[in-house]
């Protein structure tokens, strides 16, 4: 059999679904808590951004300064002069990626939902995931930008755990923890889907989850924390204020709170 594919920064593989979680792991002071428990389904906050509005200010001064160096360079300094590599032909390119790629990031910013839920139902035996999909590499297509939720059975469902060293902004080291989604039956990853920047959180979460599908919500522990209202304005940072809520479709939001009819199959 061969082995799944895997993203660059891979490092292993959690327990999977069905495995049982690992006692240390279960804890009260999660910090931020599920969302919701209740006897159908478990919420579990997702949030890519730490802290909303870096991008769109440190973007927009990029571009601005990228604005009046382009216009210096064009006006003042620039010598088209391809077999010396003048300095000023260099930076006119390197000013000219800026104006394609800062953008996305601001874009980013901008749409980014309060949160990215994911919620597990335990007698449909399927995770739905508000899902907000974004290509930095395609800051002007409206294809690969938005939110578009998506719904994959829980047997089918694999936490992987990734660790990048990135000299530059991170304090060295990248981390975060994937849920990917294999082909029923086989081990070829369909989609791979964010669930937390945080080794530790991603490990604790995914045990919570493992627990609540297996024995219900009797067997979480109580929380310490209050669970947070993302949609809620009561926030200082007034780009959280702007941000887009978390508005599940109707008909996936009834789904995915709820257990199947009687008769019906999970």
């Amino acid at each position: 059999m061969n082995l799944p594919r895997r993203d660059f920064g891979w490092k292993f593989d959690l327990c999977g679904p069905h495995k049982t979680p690992d006692p240390q792991l279960i804890s009260g002071f999660i910090d931020p808590p599920p969302n919701h428990i209740d006897e159908n389904h478990l919420e579990l906050p997702s949030k890519l951004l730490k802290t909303r509005g870096v991008y769109v200010v440190g973007g927009s001064l990029i571009l601005v300064a990228n604005t009046l160096l382009m216009l210096n360079l064009i006006f003042f300094d620039l010598r088209w002069s391809w077999l010396s590599l003048d300095p000023s032909i260099i930076m006119f390119f390197v000013s000219l990626a800026l104006f394609i790629w800062t953008p996305s990031y601001i874009r980013l910013d901008i749409g980014y939902p309060r949160d990215q839920p994911i919620r597990f139902n335990r007698h449909r035996r399927k995770v739905y995931f508000y899902r907000y999909q974004f290509d930095c590499t395609r800051p002007y297509d409206t294809k690969h930008w938005g939110v578009q939720p998506v719904a994959y059975n829980w047997d089918d469902l694999t936490a992987e755990v990734y660790r990048v060293y990135a000299p530059l902004g991170y304090g060295g080291i990248i981390e975060k923890v994937m849920i990917s989604v294999r082909r029923h039956g086989t081990d070829e990853v369909i989609d791979r889907l964010f669930l937390t920047d945080d080794i530790e959180r991603g490990k604790r979460y995914w045990a919570l989850a493992r627990l609540f599908m297996q024995k219900g919500p009797e067997a979480l522990p109580n929380f310490v924390y209050a669970p947070v209202d993302w949609n809620s304005d009561d926030t200082t940072n007034p780009f959280d204020q702007l941000a887009p809520k978390v508005q599940w479709p109707p008909e996936m939001d009834l789904e995915s709170r709820t257990a199947p009819a009687q008769g019906d199959q999970p």
